[in-house]
């Protein structure tokens, strides 16, 4: 399997898990430490790190030592790969929207 394309996989599969989405939008607002990311969630540290290691394999995070902390800050790049793969079906649901538009206009104008 190609390289991007396994990365892609690992993206998909890191979005996969709502939580996981949740944790990345928290990062994406500022550095968090781990347990600043539990937190919210009444999730073990344990249960926590094993979905950041999920996110870091994906590389949509970076992890960094800072004293006794981990410090997590969002990776934006990593998800580029996965918006140049929708931006190629966004115009097909474009497209069907507009369809869809055009469809209920008709109809209401013939009510």
């Amino acid at each position: 399997m190609q390289a991007a394309q396994r990365h892609l996989d690992l993206v998909f599969q890191a979005l996969s898990d709502s939580t996981r989405r949740s944790m990345l939008r928290e990062v994406s607002r500022g550095e968090r430490t781990i347990s600043q990311l539990a937190e919210p969630y009444g999730l073990t540290l344990q249960a926590i790190s094993k979905h950041v290691k999920v996110l870091e394999s994906a590389s949509l995070i970076r992890r960094r030592k800072s004293g006794s902390f981990q410090m997590i800050t969002l990776n934006p790049e990593a998800l580029k790969n996965a918006e140049q793969w929708l931006a190629f079906y966004e115009k097909f649901w474009t497209s069907r929207m507009g369809n869809l538009k055009n469809l209920l206009e008709k109809e209401e104008d013939e009510t």
